[in-house]
């Protein structure tokens, strides 16, 4: 089975700011794939060219096997493809159900609109104003308008930016369930936490290329780093009378690491025994995702953000 998008070489300038450097990238069929960087690392610019929004300056770029700059199969890619963008213009005054059927118009064979509410999780919310949802709510039902068209590949954009934790872990469950159901998924975030909890793969940009590129887990040598044991020093103890080298953290705890964890923290823990005292705010940890993101991505000045045109 081909692979729902495919990038190869990809560029776009704007003026003298170089905005997608030679971006090469594949995203398989009924996967999550999170694309991260700081601003102006070239997320957007990248997206409205595969969403048929902006023409690319050279390279190659498929969408579903269709070229996104091929004008005449434009149509053709609007319907089999979903965009949920950070922000949803929506008619406040009708229901949901209203809102999904008006939108449901404009497709050929557009989904189910009971299933698909249940899908995202708005039953019982049928008959209930989009301008009286919660704003997890609001954002389920942008998700269904994205999904009406019943598309191939869903284009996520900061799916849920201003969400509280509750409201957060529900609509990824939502995710969850598109990809359940066959969707493809490309998503951007700021949120390393949520790339960590849906993506199968990840690709960091900087400065319109991508400086790494891997699975949540293994990004950047991260299955493979150093294991970081951290403790609060024990009061009247000192680094130098721990049975390891560590290092300080600024905040009263100290950091040992270690290839060999196992050792690290029997060595650490027997120590701890034989003195009778404690080692409080224990932790066992490798490199976070946001400790790669951070040590990979360019923190110089950020091009000029670029407005997405409206679909």
């Amino acid at each position: 089975m081909s692979d729902a998008v495919v990038v190869e070489g990809l560029r776009k300038s704007y003026g003298a700011v170089e905005a997608v450097a030679g971006l090469s990238f594949t995203v398989g069929r009924g996967q999550i794939f999170a694309l991260l960087g700081p601003n102006g690392a070239g997320k957007s610019t990248t997206l409205e060219i595969l969403e048929g929004f902006r023409t690319r300056d050279d390279g190659h770029a498929e969408v579903l096997g269709i070229d996104p700059g091929d004008r005449s199969r434009a149509r053709e890619l609007r319907e089999r493809i979903g965009l949920v963008l950070q922000d949803i213009a929506v008619e406040p005054y009708l229901t949901v159900r209203e809102t999904l059927a008006r939108s449901a118009g404009y497709y050929r064979n557009p989904r189910d609109i009971g299933e698909l509410i249940a899908l995202v999780d708005l039953s019982g919310l049928e008959r209930r104003k989009v301008r009286s949802l919660s704003g997890g709510q609001k954002r389920r039902l942008d998700l269904a308008l994205g999904m009406i068209g019943n598309p191939g590949l869903l284009f996520l954009d900061e799916p849920t930016t201003g969400f509280d934790p509750s409201a957060r872990r529900s609509a990824w469950q939502v995710v969850r369930n598109l990809r359940e159901a066959g969707t493809t998924v490309l998503l951007t975030t700021h949120h390393m936490e949520e790339a960590q909890e849906l993506a199968d793969r990840v690709a960091i940009l900087s400065a319109g290329r991508i400086v790494c590129e891997g699975t949540p887990e293994s990004l950047g040598g991260r299955d493979t780093a150093r294991v970081r044991i951290g403790f609060a020093l024990p009061v009247g103890c000192t680094a130098a009378d721990l049975p390891v080298r560590t290092v300080p953290d600024g905040a009263g705890r100290v950091t040992a690491e270690t290839d060999e964890p196992t050792a690290t923290l029997h060595q650490l823990t027997d120590w701890a025994l034989r003195r009778r005292t404690v080692l409080e705010q224990l932790s066992i940890d490798r490199p976070s995702l946001e400790d790669i993101y951070l040590g990979l991505t360019d923190r110089g000045t950020p091009q000029p953000a670029m407005r997405r045109p409206s679909p």
